[in-house]
């Protein structure tokens, strides 16, 4: 078998887009309008700088750290994505990947896999929710991943349900009937790989959302849940600090990108928050997540944990981001090119060359633990920022 190692991120997603069928991969790509933002959360990385030292560089380096009260082994969590049915190994293989190198999950709401069986695997496990539903069935969501062992909660607000794509939507069947596969079959014949994984698992892909329901009932399709979550009314600041309070442990609200947002996440009691455009899927020609970064720090200073998301692809990118603010970094389309691409393995490559990211950065600009890097070890171009929001 040829080896199947992989140096970066990049090579991941080369193999990802070869293994699967377009309509997943396309999933996993997403995007919004033209893709203004999902591309300006990569490129705006390539702005920044280092100036690295000659000698006298640190002889080793030091990564953990902890996030949202759990101790982690480098700066970076699992970020909570939808219906990983692109691997057989799903949320559970990326659940085990994290625990094998010491490192936080996010699990989906929208995810494929039970809840209970991904805390089974990785006892660091963060349940991510939508505002969706009533509040009772929150709570009971709630309830139930309390009830499983989840360490903290994610509220993702960072969506408008922009449904256009200037390069076109991904085709993704709804339920396992002959009407919705059957456009499916030639794109799935044309990939082997792939559909040999699933015939020696045994299984077939889940199109089901298993955590969206707590009554034992059957679990509604993805699109079924992205109905309900669709048509509930947007959440106001009270509603967040009530579904806070519902929650008796660590809390992170996802999607702010404005420092006077940032505020009112902590006037509503949450523990941190995450600086994202949900990967460029929200409103497009949003600036990227590292470009407000630095407001959103200085506004809530050393009140609450400041997490980053969107864009990282090598550990460089998590130096850049915790020199402008961050304490952490998530992680999302990057596991996904590696799960798809080598299953639990490819996610532990990707968190492998992530990690070997920071270290050789760290070592380059001659600083020991993360925990020393500041704004002054990263160049900033003029204007990099928009007009901060106060």
């Amino acid at each position: 078998m040829a080896n199947q190692w992989f140096e970066t991120v990049a090579i991941a997603q080369q193999r990802a887009k070869k293994r699967l069928p377009a309509s997943s991969y396309g999933a996993i790509v997403a995007g919004a309008e033209a893709g203004v933002t999902m591309r300006d959360n990569t490129s705006a990385f390539d702005e920044l700088g280092f100036r690295p030292v000659t000698a006298g560089q640190p002889a080793e380096r030091q990564m953990d750290t902890t996030i949202m009260g759990q101790p982690s082994s480098m700066p970076v969590m699992i970020s909570p994505t939808g219906a990983q049915a692109i691997h057989p190994d799903g949320e559970v293989g990326v659940a085990r990947a994290a625990a094998n190198r010491g490192i936080p999950m996010g699990l989906s709401s929208f995810a494929s896999m039970p809840i209970e069986d991904v805390i089974e695997v990785n006892g660091q496990t963060f349940f991510q929710i939508y505002w969706a539903g009533d509040k009772d069935s929150m709570v009971a969501r709630m309830e139930r991943a309390k009830a499983a062992g989840a360490v903290g909660m994610i509220l993702t607000l960072d969506w408008s349900f922009s449904h256009g794509r200037d390069w076109g939507s991904p085709q993704i069947p709804q339920s396992f009937t002959i009407k919705e596969l059957l456009p499916q079959v030639p794109a799935v014949i044309r990939k082997p790989r792939f559909m040999w994984s699933w015939i020696k698992s045994g299984s077939i892909p889940k199109l089901g959302v298993p955590n969206f329901v707590t009554d034992g009932s059957k679990p509604p399709v993805f699109f079924e849940a992205y109905g309900a979550w669709m048509m509930t009314p947007p959440p106001t600041w009270e509603d967040v600090a009530w579904l806070r309070s519902q929650w008796d442990g660590e809390f992170m609200v996802k999607g702010v990108v404005r420092a006077d947002e940032a505020r009112r996440a902590v006037d509503a009691g949450v523990t941190a928050i995450s600086v994202s455009n949900h990967g460029g899927n929200n409103v497009d020609s949003a600036p990227a997540s590292i470009r407000v970064l630095p407001e959103i720090a200085a506004a809530v200073g050393d009140d609450i944990q400041v997490v980053m998301d969107g864009g990282i692809r090598r550990g460089s990118d998590v130096v850049k981001a915790l020199c402008l603010g961050a304490d952490a970094v998530l992680i999302g389309r990057a596991y996904l090119w590696g799960l798809a691409a080598n299953g639990t393995a490819g996610v532990e490559n990707v968190l492998d060359v992530i990690r070997g990211g920071i270290d050789a950065t760290m070592r380059g600009i001659g600083v020991g633990s993360i925990h020393d890097l500041t704004a002054d070890h990263v160049i900033v171009p003029d204007g990099f920022s928009p007009p901060r929001i106060s």
